[in-house]
């Protein structure tokens, strides 16, 4: 079983920088493909990006391509997303998710685990 349990949310002003982060609680970390996702309010939860297990290859949406960087330690099990030039509809409940040994993919199906999320409000 993996757990995943995200922080790093709260409230910032358009423009500014939030660095999210995400601890999985499990023994072979290494071999999981992990993934951001969001859930603005009102809206269905969409990908944001995600970072191979194997050599760490990443894709993103187009709306964070260029402001949003994933980037995973595994030796600590953890995996990050930092979220620069930050705009009022980045506003959403951002949700980590896992896969063992799965590809880079942007379909919430594909994801076995998910964290319970964390809320991230831009103002402007």
């Amino acid at each position: 079983q993996v757990q995943l349990v995200e922080s790093g949310g709260g409230l910032a002003q358009a423009g500014g920088s939030l660095r999210l982060s995400c601890e999985a609680s499990v023994r072979d970390y290494s071999l999981y493909t992990m993934g951001w996702f969001r859930q603005a309010p009102g809206k269905e939860r969409e990908f944001v990006a995600a970072i191979y297990w194997k050599g760490g290859g990443s894709e993103y949406a187009p709306s964070v391509k260029g402001r949003f960087t994933i980037s995973r330690e595994n030796p600590n099990n953890m995996l990050y997303l930092q979220m620069n030039s930050l705009k009022p509809e980045d506003t959403g409940v951002y949700y980590c998710a896992a896969i063992r040994f799965g590809s880079v993919t942007a379909a919430q199906r594909d994801y076995d685990y998910w964290g319970q999320g964390t809320q991230v409000t831009v103002s402007v």
